[in-house]
């Protein structure tokens, strides 16, 4: 039965009345002219006669229409209607508990929804032959009641469809009920050139005679997250890029201490397509989490800064972004991170231990290993047995104060070991939001590392700078960096310094760009060297 949209009640009643007849000859298989009908007929007829005398001055007559009030107040003839109406018929429950949550008025969209819930009750009464159940007068006020929220029914029922329609497309659409996908697209144009004549790298070898060539890099990189019991995480990453750290001028000309772009460091080289990261996190007890995988990187979990982390936001230049002397093995392995927050307190412990090649079982093998570009400098020899528990492993414990989004404390150990030498080097990582929009960083760190080519050394580590954000507009970032990665007499005759300055604009949520500046001044700790400069347009698009 549609909604009736009469003009006059007697018309809208008589209606009403002619379809319950119809209604009932249908699905009784009897004729109008069976004793029951003509009794019924006579009782419609009776009803018309008193509905068509209604006086001006009538109660039902003298409301107010409903559809000027903004919301529908228990003193309403309109909800005083309805909830009779639910009462015999049973045609809606209201809230879970089975009430309007006391007096509060309702607005007029739940008022059309739970009308709406009635009418198709007392439709199927009508459509089941049990006509008799429903009291005439109802149909009056269900009739009128329908009439003044014809508006807002039309559009409860528009966007119902629309809604099923939304859920339709994601049904035909997803690929998991378990698995959520995440995408991000790094473009990024890059040049640069040095001074002087030539630039030689800590060891005195050329490393470049001439300014190299602009270029065009990318990074992609696709997250399967899956939870199977809401509270845990499979990770898998799949990743591709350009032609790794040869992308960009840094990474021709200052390669060893921490100046390479470093979003383009990470993924696979020349288009392959690799993992880069699969693990299983889940929560051993209340505010303890374990993560187990074959591919785990120690840099999403240890020396975090929300000013200074993530080359794709902040800071390119990758000495700027995280505690270089701290990462002998600065990349991904197989390994466990276990986080405790002891209690929900401010205090935060990780502890991680990762193997570079844990699935190679070769006891002196040889070859290119994810480790940072610092250490096949200082072993030069390239051997170590690999595995779990081989020559190259590394060990690392944080110890975090956050007590508040403004100030965060972390204290840092890292060791292991390396080309099978032993290193140890400890750190301090701050971050103070001094201001509404302005924050001050830093980090420091001490090493050392045994029986290298320049014999035992103990390298030095810092960096601070200044970051602000929505200063311009919302969501905007902008931040000035300077920091030296390698700080040690045994090597060169001078001190790396490398300054970056940034600002990312956000276009929306899903898309940024970022003009970035690189001086990198007495590079590979060589005096001689000319300043290299660089610059990088930087556009990332998240999905």
């Amino acid at each position: 039965m549609q909604l009736f949209k009469s003009h006059g009640r007697k018309k809208s009643f008589i209606l009403i009345s002619l379809t319950l007849i119809n209604l009932l000859s249908l699905n009784s298989g009897k004729t109008l002219a069976t004793e029951d009908n003509q009794e019924l007929m006579g009782q419609i007829q009776n009803y018309a006669e008193e509905f068509s005398e209604t006086k001006p001055n009538d109660p039902i007559t003298q409301q107010i229409p409903v559809y000027q009030l903004d919301d529908v107040s228990p003193t309403d003839w309109a909800y005083s209607a309805l909830l009779s109406l639910r009462d015999r018929y049973d045609c809606l429950s209201g809230y879970p508990d089975n009430t309007y949550r006391g007096n509060r008025a309702i607005t007029r969209y739940e008022f059309a929804a739970a009308l709406n819930a009635c009418w198709q009750t007392l439709e199927s009464f009508l459509a089941e032959s049990q006509a008799e159940l429903i009291q005439q007068d109802d149909l009056i006020v269900i009739e009128k009641l329908i009439q003044d929220f014809q508006v807002e029914i039309a559009n409860l029922k528009s966007r119902t469809d629309g809604l099923e329609n939304r859920v339709d497309a994601l049904e035909a659409q997803q690929f998991s009920t378990t698995t959520k996908l995440n995408g991000q697209t790094i473009f990024a144009v890059n040049a640069g050139g040095f001074d002087g004549d030539r630039i030689i790298n800590p060891k005195g070898i050329e490393l470049a005679d001439e300014n190299p060539q602009a270029t065009f890099l990318y990074r992609v990189a696709l997250d399967f997250d899956t939870s199977f019991r809401g509270t845990d995480l499979l990770k898998v990453r799949v990743d591709t890029g350009s032609n790794g750290i040869l992308d960009n001028a840094t990474g021709v000309l200052e390669p060893t201490f921490g100046s390479i772009i470093d979003f383009s460091k990470r993924p696979p080289r020349d288009d392959e397509i690799g993992i880069g990261r699969a693990f299983y996190s889940f929560q051993v007890v209340e505010n303890l989490s374990l993560s187990i995988g074959p591919l785990i990187e120690a840099l999403d979990y240890i020396d975090n800064n929300n000013y200074s982390d993530l080359s794709f936001r902040d800071f390119s230049t990758g000495n700027l972004i995280y505690n270089y002397v701290l990462f002998a093995v600065d990349g991904i392995g197989g390994g466990a991170v276990l986080e405790w927050n002891p209690g929900g307190s401010d205090f935060n412990l990780r502890a991680l231990y990762i193997a570079p090649d844990a699935a190679n079982p070769s006891q002196n093998g040889q070859g290119p290993l994810p480790v940072s570009r610092f250490t096949p400098l200082l072993y030069s020899d390239g051997k170590g047995s690999r595995g779990i528990f081989g020559g190259f492993h590394q060990g690392m414990v944080e110890f975090e104060y956050n007590p508040s989004s403004r100030f965060s404390l972390r204290l840092i150990y890292s060791g292991g070991r390396v080309f099978a030498r032993r290193f140890d080097a400890v750190g301090v990582n701050f971050e103070w939001g001094f201001a509404s929009k302005f924050a001050v960083f830093g980090r420091y760190g001490y090493s050392s590392y045994q029986d290298t080519d320049f014999g035992d050394i103990n390298p030095n580590y810092w960096m601070a700078g200044i970051s602000g954000w929505d200063v311009l507009q919302g969501g905007d970032r902008f931040g000035v960096a300077v920091g030296q990665p390698f700080v040690v007499n045994e090597i060169g005759n001078s001190t790396q310094t490398n300054l970056e300055v940034f600002y990312n604009y956000a276009v929306n949520d899903n898309i940024q760009i970022s003009p970035v500046f690189q001086a990198v001044f007495d590079s590979s700790n060589q005096k001689s060297n000319g300043t290299i400069f660089t610059g990088t347009l930087r556009t990332v698009f998240s999905f």
